[in-house]
């Protein structure tokens, strides 16, 4: 297969890879010194298997040169509705896209769609236990003096420590539970993104709104209506 893909693909317009074919084109040296893309929990392992290919998990697809490359399966539709476009214009790729029942362009990076990303838990047990006072609680006050007094350090101390246990500073790790929260929060309540951002340690909608955008690279609304489960429809008994 690497064979056939090496031979072949000198003599090609253009070379795809959709989701995990990014490691046949990475094996097959296609990708040294080029930006690619693939599925959000392939990525890591991409990048280490690989390390003269630079991974970007957050674009739907990617084009350097001839190469293009595609996030999930479904993002291969994404991937080949550019190359529609590429080749037809802009007219057609929409029209095909409203037949499919799709986005031309989809809105944000596969990030959105991406798990929580697992958060070392600290050795020290006054730092876990910061870790899951905040996970706990997102709402709470969680500005660095009142960290470091409940591990009962100074400031200074709490912040080396922390950021050497976890691998991030306090600061971010309380940002991102936060995301995380009001992410469940859209997806599970109707509450309004005042009471959302209140409720998780955001302050405000607008200050949601500037979370969301520089997390996930999308409003926290279009998430919602992207995400939100259906209500459960009542049964009469």
């Amino acid at each position: 297969m690497l064979e056939f893909i090496r031979r072949t693909a000198p003599r090609c317009r253009r070379v795809a890879t959709v989701c995990s074919g990014a490691f046949l084109g990475a094996a097959a040296g296609l990708f040294d010194g080029r930006r690619v893309t693939t599925h959000w929990a392939r990525a890591r392992q991409l990048a280490e298997d690989h390390p003269g290919v630079t991974v970007d998990a957050d674009p739907i697809y990617i084009r350097d040169g001839k190469y293009w490359s595609s996030a999930g399966v479904s993002a291969g539709i994404d991937l080949s509705l550019a190359l529609v476009q590429e080749d037809l214009g802009v007219d057609v790729a929409q029209t095909v896209a409203r037949w499919l029942v799709m986005f031309l362009h989809r809105p944000g990076g596969q990030t959105q769609f991406a798990s929580p990303v697992w958060v070392p838990r600290a050795e020290r047990s006054t730092i876990r236990a910061v870790q899951s006072l905040v996970e706990a609680a997102p709402g709470g006050d969680h500005r660095l003096p009142a960290l470091a007094a409940a591990a009962a350090m100074s400031v200074r101390h709490f912040t080396r420590v922390f950021t050497a246990e976890v691998g991030e500073a306090p600061s971010r790790f309380v940002e991102r539970t936060r995301l995380e929260a009001a992410r469940r929060e859209l997806e599970e309540t109707a509450d309004t993104l005042d009471v959302v951002a209140t409720r998780c340690g955001l302050g405000s909608a607008e200050s949601l709104r500037r979370v969301f955008q520089r997390h996930l690279g999308v409003p926290p609304d279009a998430y919602r209506r992207r995400f939100r489960a259906a209500p459960r429809e009542r049964t009469s008994a």
